[in-house]
């Protein structure tokens, strides 16, 4: 509260939107997930092809989005600045491909065969990432403290080229299959060479740092890493100890770094990332512990805002359609593992306040 960690969401953000598409599917809401992805191909085809798809657009798919400062104006509790547009609209996030990628690989598995006309607006896109991924971009979370190689940036042109090498073999559609791979193998040597920190024992949030990054909880979530693989579960581990607070989880430490000196609260993305982590790692009593602890900060229609405060107070945007998406991913893979879990009942509605039943 009176911080400027104030933006203006009104927008659609490509990741959200993959994300959302995920959850659709999920939920098996296929009809509306067709839909939606009418409006991805079109952002597909308008992209230019020397620059790949934007950040965000406005739902009628304009990518022209700038920011600005509406000084006459005081935010909520004397939160300054108040800001319109979203200066994110003109930074490079190198990790939307490879959620657009995923959501299209489940798609197309679960939901309808994608046409021809969208693969050839995707295998644009993957053209463009194949010769720009390496470059430094803004990340997940659009830090404003400079670019980095971000670690989750190369895990996610790994899922990118690793969904579009599945697609193209099960669909047999045309494909540079070969240079996909290479790029695949390339992204996923840079993740393990370069995003693992020997000495700090856990992958980092980019190459020679020795910060920690919520958002490297979806290594075994997107098959990255085997849910018990030593080296994501030492860095669980060290997300336990160092970004979570009685069960709710930072996205990295607010050290300044990213632009803004100001600290912000728990993430509530992160904290069902964090249960599906802990129920794919075997910690299933645990990741039950946390996700129905979760459901109370809900409110009386189980909706969330994007962080909880030190007091459990609704901070951020609200309500956060990316909370809720991992709040569906988590809860499924979660039910699915108290099944296989005869000593736990089954999950089920955890008190009437909450939207979410198992």
């Amino acid at each position: 509260m009176g911080g400027r960690r104030n933006w203006d969401y009104r927008y659609t953000w490509i990741r959200d939107a993959a994300f959302t598409l995920y959850g659709l599917m999920r939920l098996g809401f296929t009809q509306e997930a067709a839909g939606f992805m009418t409006w991805l191909e079109a952002r597909c085809r308008d992209a230019y092809a020397e620059q790949g798809l934007h950040v965000l657009y406005t739902v009628d798919g304009d990518a022209e989005i700038p920011e600005s400062v509406l000084g006459h104006l005081e935010g909520y509790r004397g939160s300054l600045p108040v800001r319109i547009g979203n200066a994110a609209s003109g930074q490079l996030q190198l990790d939307i491909y490879g959620e657009v990628m995923d959501s299209v690989y489940l798609f197309n598995k679960h939901g309808y065969p994608i046409g021809y006309d969208l693969w050839v607006a995707l295998s644009r896109q993957l053209e463009w990432l194949e010769n720009n991924w390496q470059e430094p971009d803004d990340g997940i979370w659009e830090t404003r403290g400079g670019r980095q190689r971000f670690t989750y940036s190369s895990l996610m042109t790994w899922v990118a080229f690793e969904r579009a090498q599945r697609i193209a073999r099960q669909r047999g559609l045309p494909a540079p299959i070969d240079r996909w791979r290479r790029v695949a193998d390339a992204a996923y040597v840079t993740v393990q060479r370069d995003g693992w920190n020997e000495s700090r024992r856990a992958y980092v949030k980019y190459p020679g740092s020795n910060d920690l990054d919520a958002s490297l909880l979806v290594m075994p979530l997107v098959k990255f890493a085997g849910p018990s693989d030593p080296r994501f579960l030492a860095t669980l581990d060290q997300i336990d100890a160092e970004l979570v607070s009685d069960s709710l989880v930072r996205r990295y430490e607010t050290d300044g770094s990213d632009g803004l000196s100001d600290s912000e609260g728990t993430f509530n993305l992160c904290s069902f990332w964090y249960v599906e982590a802990l129920t794919r790692a075997g910690r299933v009593a645990e990741a039950r512990y946390v996700f129905e602890k979760m459901l109370t900060y809900a409110n009386h229609v189980g909706l969330y805002a994007e962080e909880l405060g030190p007091a459990g107070e609704a901070l951020g945007n609200f309500p956060q359609a990316f909370t809720h998406l991992a709040l569906i991913s988590a809860a499924a893979d979660l039910d699915r593992a108290l099944e296989g879990h005869r000593c736990l009942p089954r999950l089920t509605q955890a008190g009437s306040s909450n939207a979410w039943a198992g």
